[in-house]
């Protein structure tokens, strides 16, 4: 039996082992994936158990996703750009570390609205936190020639868009205060939400989406709730908009498909029983 995991600190909140454990049913494969909660002191020694092949990989959540980069014999050209990893396997007795959360975000919207990425110029980016440089990095290579970074203080952003901005040629990342939102927004294709307001209801003050393009798209990486504020005053406004539940199920295929042989599909039948999960 091929054994995955994932593992966090704390853990139980997962919905990861629903998820994998939907395909393997579904695939009818030989097969677990677990959640193992790892506290930071321990992850060495946890490393050394996938490496003596207890298990064949699985995948890293907060707080070990920068950590465990260090362990790995080997990391993706992806997750070197990212900064962090999420996904990890075997490969000849070597440890390799991805990170799929750039491909998860992209995928979400290929599937949810069909050719999003043509005549796109311009993106804004809500926050400047870890979830950020997967969506930014995705932004880039997708085509993006202007990302507007806004954070509730400029340092970090700065920070951040001067670290990507020597991975790309073009430089397209630009550091901005969420108060210049509402003179940045008629300009935005895209908007996305990175950071964690929208949790628990939380929201943005004085957004005012109703100054975008009527073609602009907003997405939020937060899927609970569902839809979440921001995504509420976008779909008021008339703005297209792309929840965050399918960046989680889309990142997660990746990492099966190398685990366990197979490609699963991200189903109408799996959003539902993740979202079920969450009521």
């Amino acid at each position: 039996m091929k054994r995955a995991f994932v593992i966090g600190h704390p853990i139980s909140h997962s919905k990861s082992p629903i998820l994998h454990g939907h395909w393997l049913d579904e695939l009818n494969i030989d097969g677990t994936y677990v959640a193992i909660d790892v506290a930071p002191i321990d992850l060495p020694e946890f490393v050394d158990q996938i490496k003596s092949g207890s298990f064949i990989g699985g995948n890293v959540t907060v707080p070990h996703k920068e950590a465990v980069m260090t362990l790995c014999d080997k990391i993706t050209a992806t997750a070197e750009k990212i900064g962090a990893v999420n996904t990890l396997w075997l490969e000849d007795g070597r440890l390799i570390g991805d990170n799929t959360d750039k491909y998860g975000f992209l995928a979400n919207l290929d599937q949810r609205l069909a050719d999003w990425d043509k005549e796109i110029q311009n993106a804004i980016v809500l926050g400047a936190g870890g979830a950020a440089r997967a969506v930014l990095v995705g932004l880039a290579e997708r085509g993006f020639q202007s990302i507007r970074v806004l954070n509730r203080t400029s340092d970090r952003a700065q920070s951040l868009c001067n670290a990507l901005n020597k991975v790309f040629e073009n430089k397209p990342f630009v550091a901005s205060l969420l108060s210049d939102f509402n003179k940045l927004a008629p300009h935005a294709d895209l908007i996305v939400n990175t950071s964690a307001v929208g949790m628990g209801g939380t929201k943005f003050q004085d957004l005012d989406l109703s100054l975008a393009q009527t073609h602009t798209i907003v997405t939020d990486i937060v899927y609970t709730p569902l839809e979440t504020p921001l995504l509420a005053d976008a779909r008021q406004a008339g703005l297209r908009t792309v929840d965050g539940v399918g960046m989680l199920l889309h990142q997660a295929v990746p990492g099966f498909e190398r685990w366990f042989g197979a490609r699963p599909t991200v189903s109408s039948t799996l959003r539902e029983k993740i979202l079920g999960a969450q009521s």
